[in-house]
């Protein structure tokens, strides 16, 4: 990625308690795309470039942001968690399907900030990062899929994915390491929202 302008990252449901369904395949996934993630989250804050954390609410309609870490952080997956938390500048929008734009302020929330490229990751890359493509495709934003900083329950259905996502809906796959040409340059951070 050439520039930092116009660009936000969004962590896809990387807050989790790993209580569900298929929770069991998709945790080696998770461990095994952990340190990139961490990686990307990092990189990304050095060049200014906002990270916006967009989360399951898991059905909790009575809980926030700050509570579903907070559970997350107390349940047998924390050390999941833990590296890769919000910190105090990071942005948070809590959804109940699979898109992250689904009846959601995400779309809002970066128009007003001149969010034109969105950068993904998280899990799981076969349903909420694939669907969540798409809708930033249809909506005209430019999408980069971290390859390696997705996590997946069905590993064949994500290769299909990451490449339908590409020949499909235009998004650039990229690694964390490659993501920023290596560069890691310190300067100050913008806030999505912020006027």
């Amino acid at each position: 990625m050439k520039t930092a302008q116009h660009t936000a990252v969004v962590v896809i449901d990387m807050i989790n308690t790993y209580d569900h369904d298929d929770a069991d395949r998709l945790i080696p996934s998770v461990r095994a795309s952990l340190a990139q993630v961490g990686k990307l989250l990092a990189d990304s804050r050095a060049v200014g470039v906002p990270v916006i954390y967009v989360n399951d609410n898991f059905g909790l309609w009575r809980s926030h942001h700050d509570e579903l870490v907070d559970v997350a952080l107390r349940g047998p997956h924390a050390d999941l968690v833990e590296p890769i938390r919000p910190d105090r500048d990071s942005l948070f929008v809590l959804k109940a399907r699979h898109s992250i734009f689904y009846q959601t302020p995400l779309d809002y929330l970066l128009q007003q900030d001149g969010i034109r490229r969105l950068v993904l990751c998280g899990q799981v890359t076969e349903q909420c990062v694939l669907y969540s493509a798409l809708d930033a495709h249809i909506r005209g934003y430019d999408v980069t899929v971290v390859r390696d900083a997705v996590a997946h329950i069905h590993a064949d259905l994500a290769t299909a994915a990451l490449r339908m996502m590409e020949l499909n809906m235009g998004a650039r796959l990229e690694t964390a390491a490659r993501l920023y040409g290596g560069h890691g340059r310190s300067r100050p951070r913008r806030r999505v929202g912020s006027s």
